[in-house]
């Protein structure tokens, strides 16, 4: 992390020295996101039946590569190449499923470090979906230090279906940072859209895909959950369907809510005290502030989880770990807490939901996935 607020302060400084226009882009609280469609579509006419729907966080593509920002590793970039390897896994991947409906998160279109690779458009062209929406979570010209370059990351909605209506809402800046730091900081959203093939009997029916912050120590993450349970309910109270979620980076309630020791980074006990625990490592612990360990209980309160509530700290269903975090033995710790989730307020196909964790290789979260019943067969 302290790589992380480097690369931030050093590209800003530039901007404040150079005079030159700002290079990082703003948003207004709703805007519009950009839409896709793939090169070939595909039979695109709900025929009836469940509905498909996966969240994966795809990590731009770089697999468990060993990055400066999220890992312990020195790499800034990943070669075109590798990134193509790795994208057609994914692609592979959702075709494998038969994906109807896929939400995705750290997707980038325009990125130095992914190859300049729109991501969003190769799994259009490499997947049986056929429909896309696309909401930026940080689009900055250009990053000076260790040549990062240019950066156009957010999430995503693909869709088999065609996709109308959509919008990117603004999730709050987090709010423990200076408005130095800020100003080249993610801005994190909620991406929502209609689906006219999936009506039912008037209701329509709304995909909403977010990712909430990772690194806050201030309830930032409670505001964005927030945020996110206001469209939801919106959208509840209105009398229409959805189908959510995304990395909520946020732990289920009753699990280990300290995983510093998990994560430590050779060079983090000169940052951290965090075998005293006086410190904690920032996206490694999650009692930040009053309520954070339960911060999703509303969720599982009010709407229908793909992973039910008996299981959602099995460790079957865990479905993230940073990509250098070893065992004692030196194996990979593939996966060790619960980040990513799926709800709808209609009902999920009985054990249908599921956690991919045979895709742990494709990036540092694994995909989730669910049948949704919209006719209640």
């Amino acid at each position: 992390m302290m790589n992380h607020i480097k690369i931030i302060i050093l590209y800003l400084f530039f901007i404040m020295v150079s005079g030159c226009e700002p290079f990082a882009k703003s948003y207004e609280p709703i805007s519009n996101p950009k839409m896709y469609e793939a090169d070939v579509v595909n039979n695109s006419s709900y025929t009836g039946g469940p509905i498909k729907v996966v969240t994966w966080n795809i990590r731009f593509g770089a697999g468990r590569l060993e990055w400066i920002i999220d890992s312990c590793g020195d790499h800034a970039l990943a070669d075109y190449d590798s990134v193509k390897i790795i994208m057609q896994k994914i692609a592979d991947t959702l075709n494998a499923m038969d994906a109807d409906i896929v939400l995705l998160q750290e997707v980038d279109i325009e990125s130095k470090r992914s190859g300049f690779m729109d991501q969003v458009q190769f799994l259009l062209d490499n997947t049986n979906l056929n429909f896309g929406a696309y909401a930026p979570m940080m689009e900055v010209d250009f990053v000076f230090s260790d040549g990062l370059g240019r950066i156009n990351t957010g999430n995503a909605i693909l869709s088999r279906y065609d996709l109308t209506d959509a919008e990117r809402i603004k999730l709050r800046l987090r709010g423990d940072q200076s408005p130095l730091i800020q100003y080249g900081y993610a801005r994190r959203n909620i991406i929502k859209a209609k689906l006219p093939d999936l009506v039912q009997n008037d209701k329509e029916f709304f995909v909403v895909n977010i990712h909430a912050t990772a690194f806050a120590t201030d309830d930032t993450k409670e505001k964005h959950i927030e945020r996110y349970l206001e469209v939801l309910n919106s959208i509840n109270g209105d009398g229409h369907i959805f189908v959510s979620g995304g990395d909520l980076n946020s732990i289920p309630t009753g699990s280990i809510i300290d995983f510093c020791a998990n994560d430590m980074c050779p060079n983090d006990e000169n940052d951290y005290s965090i075998q005293d625990h006086d410190e904690h490592k920032e996206g490694s612990y999650f009692a930040n502030f009053d309520g954070e360990p339960n911060i999703l209980d509303p969720l599982y309160t009010l709407y229908q989880p793909a992973i039910d509530l008996e299981s959602r700290n099995l460790p079957e269903h865990f479905t993230h770990a940073p990509s250098t975090s070893t065992l004692s033995n030196g194996n990979w710790r593939k996966y060790d807490r619960k980040l990513d989730y799926l709800f709808t307020n209609k009902v999920w196909q009985s054990s249908s939901g599921k956690t991919h964790q045979k895709a742990w290789q494709l990036s540092d979260h694994m995909p989730v996935s669910g049948f949704i019943l919209l006719n209640g067969e």
